[in-house]
């Protein structure tokens, strides 16, 4: 009695939440609530609850499968629609005992991805279609005479069919199963648009006894090819937009705090001297002979002229002829020391004996 007094409260919010628990259970129907699209036990607004309810208030039996197992153990027959939404979780495998076990049952399938269409012998890409201005039926097809279906987007298969618009239909029969492509005219939000619940009432109601398939993608074996999607937690794709708006703030944030750029006079000032050995360095460690021949001698080219005298426009003839007969030495001589053609040095002693014939070319140059 005592334990009960000095944990009474504590087991009265145990009892309370136990309660809670389960009245949230059995108010959702075991469970089966959810917000996947098209789904009929999602009362969301991509979800068709509304139009599996109505289906069955008009007298039609809706059967609620959500794998392959579940779907083989129900019988159908020729009395039967399948309908068939989530169809990005078929793979090869589920799509092949789905044929099998329908037998002669009607099949729909909703927004069929590309290993429905492709194993139906549809080898052209569908295409978006917005039929937010609504769209007649256009068809001979008695089912759907008169009727518009107006959605904020569809997907048109190629080939004929109703709601059809540049040789592209968004109902269109195939392989002997009809591709729905305006699964939106189900939904909870835009089933009452146009005549959007006619059509989708005619579509799935024309049977007494409708399968309502939601595949499950842990039916696949290893060999099935499906879309990575399905197989994503659905968590990622929020998470990768918060991660992109949290970058792009970052973005802006980073850019306010620099501001506007600044520009400072540099204080350094580097020697002749020492941008002379430096770039020495550099043609000695790349061995570059050449390009350091090419220094040398253009520096000596310039020293010469302005010893001489030489005006501006002077060519190189020019000034190999005044150094000859200055210094007393033939012109092929100074050419081939001073010349820009003359031959490159091939070896490091080469190079320090044209720098030293360069340098007393230099001296008696000055002297004269």
């Amino acid at each position: 009695m005592n334990v009960w007094r000095r944990h009474r409260a504590t087991l009265l919010i145990v009892g309370a939440l136990v309660l809670a628990v389960l009245v949230v259970i059995w108010s959702t129907d075991g469970g089966q609530e959810n917000d996947t699209r098209f789904d009929p036990s999602n009362p969301g607004a991509d979800g068709a609850r509304a139009l599996a309810q109505v289906l069955e208030d008009e007298g039609v039996d809706v059967h609620v499968v959500r794998s392959a197992a579940a779907f083989e153990d129900r019988s159908m027959d020729a009395g039967t629609t399948v309908v068939v939404t989530s169809t990005e979780q078929l793979g090869k495998s589920t799509y092949t005992r789905l044929l099998d076990h329908a037998g002669d049952a009607r099949l729909i399938f909703v927004e069929p991805g590309p290993v429905v269409t492709g194993e139906l012998g549809l080898t052209s890409f569908p295409e978006t279609h917005g039929l937010s201005d609504g769209r007649d039926a256009g068809c001979t097809d008695p089912l759907f005479e008169g009727l518009t279906m107006e959605v904020d987007q569809a997907i048109a298969y190629p080939g004929g069919g109703c709601f059809a618009d540049g040789g592209a239909a968004v109902v269109s029969e195939r392989g002997g199963a009809v591709l729905f492509g305006a699964g939106e005219a189900m939904t909870n939000d835009q089933v009452l648009r146009a005549d959007n619940a006619a059509v989708t009432m005619r579509l799935l109601g024309q049977d007494d006894d409708l399968v309502w398939y939601v595949p499950n993608y842990e039916d696949l074996i290893g060999d099935d090819q499906v879309g990575i999607g399905p197989l994503l937690p659905d968590w990622l794709e929020p998470g990768l937009w918060l991660l992109l708006v949290a970058a792009i703030f970052l973005v802006v944030w980073r850019a306010r705090r620099l501001g506007r750029l600044a520009t400072e006079p540099l204080p350094v000032v580097v020697k002749a001297i020492e941008t002379t050995r430096s770039r020495g360095r550099l043609y000695r460690r790349a061995g570059d002979r050449g390009h350091a021949a090419s220094a040398l001698r253009a520096a000596a080219r310039r020293r010469a002229a302005v010893r001489l005298q030489l005006g501006a426009g002077h060519s190189e003839a020019d000034l190999v002829r005044d150094m000859a007969r200055h210094t007393g030495r033939s012109e092929a001589e100074v050419s081939a020391l001073i010349g820009s053609q003359a031959p490159d040095p091939t070896q490091d002693h080469d190079l320090i004996r044209l720098a030293s014939d360069l340098a007393g070319l230099d001296r008696e140059v000055r002297r004269t």
